[in-house]
C-alpha cells in the first residue's frame, strides 16, 4: 500500500510540476508576441476549458476501464498538448497555443484524478491522509516545475521553448511510473451498474454542495490569483526571474502543508480544517493589499498556497464521503466539472481585471469569494447541528 502511494504521489508531483510550468511560462511567452493584453493568460483558460470537458468521458473511462488505463491516455495526451504548446510559441500563434491548453486539460483531469485513486488504495479510515500523501507529491512539484522554467526559459529560442520541451519529457517519466503501480481491477459490472441515485439527488445533499463549493473557491481563488502574478509582478518592475521565486514559494505552500493536514483533519475534524484554510486565504489579501513590493508578493501568495490546501483537501474529504461506489464516476467527474468551469472562468478574468483594474482590485474581488466560502462552512455546520442524520 505505501509503495502504490509513494508511486502515486509521484506521478502527482511530476504532473503537477508539468501544471505548475504551463503556469508559470504561459503568459510571458505569450506575451513576447502579443504584449502583456489581456489575452495573455488566454491558453491556461483553455486547459480548464479543456478540462471541464474531460473530466466526465476522464471518471467515467476510469471506472470502466480502470485507473492505470485512464492515466496512461491522460499522460499520452499531456504530451501531445507540450507539443502544440511549444508549436504555437514558435509559430508566433495565440490559437496554436489554446488548441494545446484544451489537449493539456485532458491530462490536467486525469492528474486531478490521482487523489480519488489514492482513497481507493487504502481502507476508509485512512482516506483522508491517503488524499494528503498523495497530494504532498505537490511539494516535489513545488521545486521541480519553477526550477525547470528558471533553467530553461531561455535555451532555446523562442524563449519559453524549452520550456515546453520539458513538459513533453516530464509526462513521458511519468507515463513510466504508471507501469508500476498496482491499481485495483477495474470495478465488475454489478457495481458500475448497481443501483445509482440521480446526480441531482446526489448534488442536493448539504455536505456535496458544501464540499462542491469550496473546492470551487478553493481553485478557483488559487488560479484567480496565481495565474495573474506573473503579469502584475512584471508590471511592477521587478524581473521574470522574481516571478519565478514567487511560483515556487506559491507552490511550496500549496503542498508541503499536505504532510500534516490529513493528521489534522482527523484530529480537529474536516470542518474546522476547511474554515482554517479559507481564514488563510482571506489572510493572504492584506500583504497584497499593502504594497507591490517582491516581498508583498511572496507572503501573499505563500498564503494563498496554504489556505487552498486545507481547504481543497478538506472540500476532497467530504466529497468522498457523498456517493456509493457505483455513484464515484459521476460524483468525482461533477465536483471536478464544476471546479475546473470556476478555474476556467478565474484564469481569463485574472488578466482582463489585472489590465484594467490592476492587482490591488483582484486580491478584493479573491477576498469576496472566500468569504462565500465561509458562509457556505458555516451553513453546513449549522445544517447537521439541526439534522443529526446529516452529520
Amino acid at each position: 500500500m505505501r509503495r502504490n502511494l509513494l508511486l502515486l504521489a509521484s506521478c502527482q508531483a511530476l504532473g503537477q510540476a508539468a501544471n505548475t510550468m504551463m503556469f508559470a511560462a504561459t503568459a510571458l511567452s505569450v506575451a513576447t508576441f502579443i504584449g502583456t493584453g489581456n489575452l495573455a493568460t488566454l491558453p491556461i483558460t483553455m486547459q480548464h476549458l479543456g478540462v471541464m470537458m474531460s473530466v466526465f468521458p476522464a471518471a467515467l473511462l476510469m471506472q470502466r476501464h480502470g485507473r492505470r488505463f485512464g492515466f496512461r491516455l491522460g499522460s499520452f495526451i499531456g504530451m501531445l498538448g507540450a507539443v502544440l504548446c511549444g508549436v504555437g510559441l514558435t509559430i508566433g500563434s495565440l490559437w496554436v497555443m489554446c488548441a494545446g491548453g484544451i489537449v493539456l486539460g485532458f491530462a490536467v483531469a486525469n492528474i486531478q484524478m490521482y487523489r480519488f485513486a489514492a482513497v481507493e488504495l487504502v481502507p476508509g479510515p485512512l482516506r483522508a491522509k491517503a488524499i494528503s500523501w498523495v497530494t504532498s507529491g505537490g511539494i516535489v512539484a513545488g521545486i521541480i516545475g519553477p526550477s525547470l522554467v528558471r533553467v530553461t526559459y531561455d535555451m532555446l529560442v523562442p524563449i519559453y521553448l524549452a520550456t515546453y520541451a520539458a513538459m513533453f519529457v516530464v509526462h513521458l517519466v511519468v507515463l513510466t511510473i504508471l507501469t508500476f503501480i498496482e491499481f485495483p481491477p477495474p470495478a465488475a459490472p454489478e457495481v458500475v451498474e448497481g443501483p445509482q441515485r440521480s446526480l441531482l439527488e446526489i448534488a442536493r445533499q448539504p455536505k456535496f454542495i458544501v464540499a462542491v463549493s469550496a473546492a470551487m473557491i478553493a481553485f478557483g481563488t488559487m488560479s484567480f490569483l496565481m495565474s495573474g502574478s506573473p503579469i502584475a509582478i512584471v508590471l511592477c518592475g521587478l524581473p521574470q526571474t522574481e516571478a519565478h521565486f514567487v511560483l515556487f514559494l506559491h507552490v511550496m505552500g500549496m503542498f508541503v502543508p499536505s504532510l500534516y493536514t490529513g493528521n489534522l483533519i482527523n484530529r480537529f475534524g474536516v470542518m474546522r480544517i476547511m474554515t482554517a484554510g479559507a481564514i488563510i486565504l482571506a489572510l493572504s489579501v492584506v500583504p497584497a493589499l499593502a504594497g507591490q513590493g517582491a516581498w508583498n508578493f511572496r507572503i501573499a501568495l505563500t498564503l494563498v498556497g496554504v489556505g487552498w490546501n486545507l481547504l481543497f483537501i478538506g472540500a476532497t474529504t467530504l466529497v468522498t464521503t457523498t456517493y456509493r461506489p457505483s455513484e464515484r464516476g459521476k460524483a468525482q467527474a461533477m465536483n471536478d466539472f464544476l471546479m475546473f468551469g470556476t478555474t476556467a472562468t478565474a484564469t481569463f478574468l485574472a488578466a482582463y481585471l489585472l489590465d484594467i483594474y490592476g492587482w490591488f482590485t483582484l486580491n478584493v474581488i479573491a477576498l469576496c469569494f472566500v468569504l462565500v466560502a465561509l458562509v457556505a462552512i458555516a451553513w453546513l455546520h449549522f445544517t447537521q447541528r439541526s439534522d443529526p442524520a446529516e452529520a
